[in-house]
């Protein structure tokens, strides 16, 4: 039986030696050379166990503990991270570092590398139970001082807040930062006051989202506002001029853009049901076929609307009905639900601007028209009138279907559509207008 004992297993050693002042840094023997000289003495002592020098010195002079930014500690940590080394010896705890913050940073390191640290003078390895003991009660006191500090921050923000002091962060739309204080910016504060306005008056943020978009004013980092952002402006105290700390309003150092009425307004609103909000929004918008929705008999068809529970329907009515005339023709219609005609009178509408030839008589008449647009910019538009239609703001849309559609005549049979070919130019022009100016900037 081989009664040879196992090899000792290498251990690549690095001395690691700092000094904070300059000072005799230049004289032949100096305190980095008396740290070296006492680390390689150990590292010697410790041959049986397989332990040798590495040829690379990494030496910080003039430099403080209180700092990682070191260029002999950096290239350490790096040569560490490349598998480099095995033990990191030292003359004390505190030439490594003397913050215990960034004390358990740098041993984190290490554990992570399986990586030795040792302090020739203070009986400190981390290879022996009382080192590792020792290691765990320092990372304590560390853990500590990180919970002390961060309660001491949470504290100074709190009773800043207090004060309405601006405490750094997300800066919002209509003010900028000025010596650490808000100071209002007047043209993106115009913004701001158009969008709390706007939203009294039409009462639905999706609708107000579209209207922002087509109008095309951006938020701080430069992208257009939508739905979410909006609601996050409505809501955000700042505008009226308060320091919000943890849900609690102070009153702010800062200017106020948003007076307490129109707050008061708009919150009203925001607080009624989302559903009961979107059911006055359809109440108030304008019909998309008033005045040109026609029986066959020549009776116009005027809006109406009932409403059973929560729910609004809506419907265009004879004007027949509404005066309590006999109608002429049994067979037509006389109440028709506004959902459907109108969703008929789209899709026709939408079918018109994908045929071939409305196509070839826009491009000529915008031509003769003296407008330069390209025939592909035409045909584009044309073919994303769909999603265009889908963005657009209610009273937009009836605009143009008041340029495309001359009447709707409701028949025994069905729905005449009579298209105004002739309007699908304006349109298009109307589309591609901003495209140019867009382009322009």
């Amino acid at each position: 039986m081989d009664q040879r004992p196992n090899p000792v297993r290498r251990q690549r050693c690095a001395i690691y030696t700092r000094k904070s002042s300059e000072e005799g840094l230049e004289q032949e023997f100096n305190s980095l050379h008396a740290q070296r000289e006492a680390c390689e003495a150990y590292i010697a002592s410790q041959r049986s166990e397989g332990w040798v020098l590495v040829r690379d010195q990494y030496d910080d002079g003039g430099i403080s503990g209180g700092t990682l930014e070191r260029p002999g500690l950096k290239q350490l940590l790096a040569d560490i991270e490349d598998g480099l080394i095995d033990v990191v010896v030292v003359y004390k705890i505190d030439r490594l570092s003397r913050s215990l913050m960034d004390f358990s940073k740098l041993v984190e390191v290490f554990d992570r590398n399986g990586v030795t640290f040792v302090s020739v003078t203070q009986s400190f390895n981390t290879t022996t139970s009382m080192g590792r003991l020792t290691l765990n009660i320092l990372l304590s006191f560390a853990q500590f001082e990180r919970e002390v500090t961060a309660e001491r921050i949470r504290d100074k923000v709190r009773a800043s807040r207090m004060k309405g002091m601006w405490m750094g962060g997300y800066v919002p739309l209509g003010y900028d930062v000025k010596d650490r204080k808000l100071v209002v910016n007047e043209d993106e504060a115009a913004t701001v006051r158009g969008i709390f306005a706007r939203f009294v008056e039409v009462g639905s943020a999706t609708m107000l989202a579209r209207e922002l978009r087509r109008k095309g004013p951006r938020n701080k980092q430069g992208t257009l506002v939508d739905k979410g952002y909006l609601y996050r402006v409505l809501v955000n105290r700042v505008y009226r001029g308060d320091a919000v700390h943890k849900g609690k309003a102070y009153p702010g150092e800062h200017q106020a853009i948003i007076d307490e009425q129109l707050w008061d307004q708009v919150h009203a609103i925001l607080r009624q049901n989302p559903r009961k909000r979107a059911n006055n929004t359809r109440a108030q918008a304008p019909a998309l076929l008033k005045g040109l929705i026609f029986t066959a008999t020549g009776a116009a068809m005027t809006p109406s609307s009932t409403k059973k529970g929560a729910r609004r329907y809506r419907y265009y009515v004879s004007m027949d009905v509404i005066k309590n005339r006999e109608p002429s023709d049994e067979g037509i219609p006389r109440r028709l639900p506004a959902d459907l005609v109108e969703a008929a009178v789209v899709t026709e509408l939408r079918r018109v601007m994908r045929a071939p030839s409305i196509t070839a008589q826009v491009i000529a008449h915008l031509a003769r028209e003296g407008h330069a647009f390209a025939e592909a910019d035409v045909i584009s538009a044309l073919q994303t009138f769909d999603d265009v239609w889908g963005q657009l703001f209610p009273a937009e849309q009836t605009r143009i279907v008041q340029l495309l559609v001359r009447r709707v005549t409701v028949t025994s049979e069905g729905l005449v559509i009579d298209v105004r070919t002739d309007g699908v130019s304006g349109v298009m022009r109307d589309m591609m207008a901003p495209r140019k100016k867009v382009a322009a900037e």
